[in-house]
């Protein structure tokens, strides 16, 4: 590979990891983002409002890379995230935050897809393999590097800082791609499925509406939350007949005759919920009940993302042993749900080190579901259907992840809501969450008695959070004996291009 292509190859990685990079910093500048902003009630639409569009979007990317060209396709995503961070950093409310980070996901959707077709149109198969290696060290860089780089700018500098980061990253990754790389103009006649990308957005946008308000902000039985769940049912029926019809589907239909590929998918949204406990609600805990400043609660998830890396690296070098992975997709199931339990131990006066060290067990039941699954789900496709099949890890994980958020994020809320009601008075509690009194250093300048009750009802949210998260863990733990077993390709298909495993928040 010659210097100017291994110049510009550096570039294309530097665009690719500024997405994983900025999930990863949100988790511990949330606390402060709330306090400053305000609108607690609405701070997991921070990270759902980016992985909706972010989910929909990546497979237009490819085409478009089809369609426009590689390097056209991928600097526009570049620019079009960047423009998402810049509007996001100078937010000044949290509706603001919540529209700018869509723009951020409409672009950060085609940072991985064109950096991996890049990869493969420009360099060979024996060098390209290589490279995803290197590609495969530097996600759990980005995985355990994120939230420690987002509680040191939220602590020295501002939270705004978490997005301003991307400014700089990812202008330079456009120059060195726009200057070093050269391609000659080739397009491939490719439908763009837009129809099937609308109505998946609205489905995802249907369901987190439907998660965040339902018994919360209306009640169960009132028309918004019966006409957004119509507005799924009714999205997501259209949705299946388009996608029995398009010529070139986002997500073939005919992958899911087979069982384990479907219940790979499965799997792969519940890995993605519960990765969001570990990216963006456990540094809440740290910071509101602990009283841990933004850089500590950094530091207090890494076990969290260790346990994620070491358990992904770990079983797929047991796959490329053994050849065996059903029964890692069953101890991972086994492993997440054991891990969100032990999340209920987390109290207001629980020791600082033994709750970092809880959220170990389960970070690796999510590393262990994320590698099987992605072995079972490219094993289970046939070599036509490969690259539909690797987009599917990455459109469920994103899933899986935005509808966790809003789960979760409304469990969280609503559980804590009641223990401040309950305490404090409707009242009272409604400032608090309403205004900026939810940050470290707000909490402990306020009485003593609303001290106790915040630190209380972050605890009581915690422990919705982990049951939700262990039904999730049970749920993969038992949909994973189902799992046919067959013996792994020993070789590559020309057909399919090299993979990576994504890691998205």
């Amino acid at each position: 590979m010659s210097r100017s292509l291994y110049v510009g190859v550096i570039g294309v990685i530097l665009g690719m990891i500024t997405a994983p990079l900025d999930g990863m910093m949100l988790g511990p500048a949330l606390p402060v983002i709330v306090g400053d902003l305000g609108g607690a009630q609405d701070f997991s639409w921070v990270m759902t409002a980016y992985l909706v569009p972010m989910a929909a979007a990546t497979p237009i990317w490819g085409k478009l890379g089809d369609l426009l060209g590689r390097k056209p396709a991928y600097l526009s995503a570049i620019g079009l995230f960047l423009l998402g961070s810049a509007l996001a950093g100078m937010s000044q409310e949290m509706w603001h935050l919540i529209a700018f980070r869509v723009v951020q996901g409409l672009g950060g959707g085609g940072l991985m897809v064109g950096a991996l077709a890049l990869i493969a149109e420009l360099v060979p198969p024996r060098q390209s393999a290589r490279l995803m290696g290197l590609f495969g060290v530097i996600m759990p860089v980005a995985l355990i590097a994120g939230p420690l780089l987002g509680g040191v700018f939220t602590e020295q500098l501002s939270w705004r800082w978490a997005f301003y980061i991307n400014l700089p990253i990812g202008t330079l990754a456009a120059l060195l791609v726009a200057a070093m790389i050269r391609l000659e103009p080739r397009r491939i006649n490719a439908r763009i499925d837009a129809a099937g990308a609308l109505l998946l957005t609205v489905v995802l946008v249907a369901l987190s509406l439907l998660a965040s308000w339902a018994g919360t902000r209306y009640t169960w039985a009132s028309a918004p939350t019966l006409g957004l769940a119509a507005t799924a049912v009714v999205a997501l029926a259209v949705f299946l007949r388009v996608e029995r019809r398009a010529a070139e589907p986002i997500v073939p239909l005919r992958l899911f005759a087979d069982r384990s590929f479907t219940l790979a998918q499965i799997l792969r949204l519940t890995a993605g919920a519960a990765m969001m406990v570990f990216a963006a609600f456990l540094p809440l805990y740290m910071q509101l009940a602990k009283g841990a400043t933004p850089t500590a609660s950094g530091l207090l998830i890494l076990p969290a993302m260790l346990g994620m890396v070491a358990a992904s690296v770990g079983s797929g070098q047991l796959i490329s042993r053994t050849g065996r992975y059903r029964r890692l997709a069953i101890v991972g199931g086994a492993a997440l749900s054991v891990g969100m339990l032990a999340l209920l131990a987390l109290e207001p006066d629980t020791n600082l080190a033994l709750a970092s060290a809880l959220s170990l067990p389960g970070g690796a039941g999510v590393g262990l579901i994320m590698q099987s699954t992605t072995i079972i789900t490219i094993n289970s496709a046939p070599p036509r259907d490969m690259g539909a099949a690797s987009g599917s890890v990455t459109l469920w994980h994103t899933m899986g992840a935005s509808l966790g958020s809003a789960v979760l994020g409304a469990v969280y809320t609503s559980r804590m809501s009641a223990t401040l009601d309950d305490r404090l008075g409707v009242e009272q509690a409604g400032r608090i969450l309403s205004g900026g009194e939810l940050t470290a250093d707000a909490v402990q300048r306020l009485p003593g008695v609303a001290q106790d009750a915040i630190r209380a009802g972050v605890a009581d949210g915690v422990h919705g959070m982990a049951a939700a998260g262990a039904t999730l863990g049970a749920v993969a733990f038992a949909l994973a004996w189902f799992i046919r077993e067959t013996a792994l390709r020993d070789r590559a298909t020309p057909e399919s291009t090299p993979t990576l495993e994504e890691h998205h928040v």
